[in-house]
């Protein structure tokens, strides 16, 4: 049973958390919705609801929800051929639905059959392309979508050309906010007569002093100015009646309709999928080693998205970026979630104009950060000292991460991880040995606890390579199971090809059920003492 833990309790550490966490969602759930072709601030409705609904609801302690980069395509795609941003909430409000029966069935158990080394080597993709996403915006120049992850981009670029275009069109006043932030961010907790200050979080500074240095720019008139084209760009309503007309109503009228119950499956399907990684991870960069109830969460996710599609907002998920930055940041319980949606919703209401003095040089100096640390070359060396089977399938998911998406490289991870347990399944369902004797080989073969049918081809290809003349034993004394289609070889073996090649076979251990008759006093002596175990 899990302990219960107070959010209350660790303020200390929650709260600058929660800032930091907010500082990074910000431009990601504007980017994120203007990628995903929706108003800016359902991206902003989404964030709020994925930190205080999904934040309370949900049993982890460091995940944090929100609108999902990994969605853009879809939502994009859904918007047009749905015919309306209405009409997709309402599909929406269906994936919800569909991730809350989810949850009572218990399918976020399928999160325990992810590998830690796919796992780990998602967190590693994501970290490469955090890094390599925010390189141009160190440099100011800021022609990408902030919240879209993807290697292909909606403007035609990918990645790396999108940093080769960077030559040429560096903007020296960001590049030095970049570093006066990288300055701060690294060094605010190592400057001895700074300590006193640790519970003041240093992306905060970074922020601050980055709005400052700026503005001392615009105020003399410099050319170094970041301008409004390198800054957040919030929505600033006017009126009280302008900020009533962000928020939008599903078209229930569209209940009927084929297209949103397709989409609605969906997204229930991807983000719950999507959501079940993020929470694996979340509990891998967990300093205590909690467990997440992912039936749990399925159900959180699934009300947070119902509540998000009745206001407005775009789906979401739990999101891997905001969650390292929260576990990156101190957080000790989903107090920091709860806040960072808190401060979304009251700046973007109160000071929105603020908001809109910071430039995008400074965030991407918080995410160089955070995507270095998924990233680090340590954890790779880590896989690489581990062996190949570990290995392979962690630099397959992270590369396939950086230049596909989140599921697929998952996916290719899974499957090569599958592939290495089944390779090693069928070298470890025997053991084969040969012992010298004057009159000729002696060559063992002891069977494991457990011999399925896909041990069929490496122990029929042992059977195949012994010469004639030979004395085999088959030991059988340690099993509990053996799938018939062995059985048939060893039987077919022993009746047939031993007759004709001179081989003698000696059977050892056999259940009666197996219908092979155990050969000689040996055999029986064995098989009595297995059975009566």
């Amino acid at each position: 049973m899990t302990k219960k833990i107070n959010i209350f309790g660790s303020l200390g550490s929650d709260l600058p958390s929660g800032l930091v966490v907010f500082l990074v969602a910000l431009p990601l759930c504007l980017g994120i919705a203007l990628a995903s072709g929706a108003p800016l601030f359902a991206g902003i409705i989404s964030g709020v609801v994925g930190g205080i609904v999904v934040g309370y609801l949900s049993k982890s302690h460091l995940s944090v929800s929100g609108p999902a980069a990994g969605l853009t395509a879809i939502v994009l795609t859904a918007i047009t051929d749905l015919g309306g941003f209405n009409v997709f909430l309402l599909a929406v409000l269906i994936a919800g639905l569909l991730q809350i029966v989810l949850g009572f069935l218990r399918a976020g158990s399928i999160s325990n059959y992810f590998p830690n080394n796919v796992i780990e080597g998602m967190l590693a993709g994501i970290g490469v392309i955090i890094f390599l996403k925010q390189i141009p915006h160190a440099f100011g120049y800021d022609k990408d979508y902030e919240g879209d992850l993807a290697f292909l981009q909606p403007d035609g670029q990918n990645t790396f050309s999108e940093i080769f275009s960077v030559v040429g069109n560096i903007h020296l006043g960001a590049t030095i906010i970049t570093i006066i932030s990288l300055t701060i961010l690294i060094g605010w907790n190592k400057v001895p007569f700074l300590k006193n200050l640790k519970l003041v979080p240093a992306a905060l500074v970074a922020v601050i002093v980055g709005i400052i240095v700026n503005q001392v720019f615009i105020a003399s008139g410099s050319s170094l100015a970041v301008l409004q084209d390198h800054l957040v760009k919030l929505p600033v309503p006017t009126s009280f009646d302008e900020f009533k007309q962000s928020f939008t109503l599903p078209d229930f009228t569209a209940f009927t309709n084929q297209k949103v119950w397709i989409v609605g499956v969906t997204i229930a399907v991807v983000a719950s999928i999507e959501t079940l990684l993020c929470i694996e991870a979340a509990d891998r960069m967990d300093k205590h080693k909690r467990y997440t109830d992912t039936n749990n969460e399925l159900k959180a996710q699934g009300i947070g998205n119902m509540i998000s599609a009745l206001l407005g907002g775009l789906p979401m998920t739990s999101v891997v970026v905001r969650t390292t930055a929260n576990a990156n940041a101190g957080a000790e319980t989903k107090m920091s979630a709860i806040f960072h949606g808190i401060l979304l919703i009251v700046c973007a209401v109160v000071i929105p104009s603020v908001l809109n003095m910071i430039p995008l040089a400074t965030l991407a100096a918080v995410l160089l950060l955070v995507g270095y640390k998924l990233a680090n070359p340590k954890v790779i060396k880590h896989f690489y000292e581990r062996g190949k089977y570990q290995f392979i399938p962690f630099i397959a998911t992270m590369l396939a991460v950086v230049f596909t998406d989140l599921l697929k490289g998952v996916a290719l991870g899974l499957i090569i991880s599958v592939i290495f347990i089944l390779k090693g399944n069928m070298q470890r369902a025997y053991n084969f040995r040969k012992e010298q004797y004057q009159d000729g080989d002696v060559i063992h073969i002891d069977l494991a606890q457990e011999v399925s049918f896909l041990n069929k081809a490496a122990i029929k290809e042992t059977l195949a390579s012994i010469p004639e003349n030979s004395k085999v034993v088959i030991n059988a004394s340690d099993t509990v199971y053996i799938a018939h289609d062995v059985l048939d070889l060893i039987k077919e073996f022993k009746k047939i090809r031993a007759k004709e090649e001179n081989i003698k076979v000696k059977l050892v251990g056999f259940k009666e059920a197996y219908e092979l008759e155990n050969s000689g006093e040996e055999g029986k002596h064995i098989y009595v003492e297995h059975t009566t175990k």
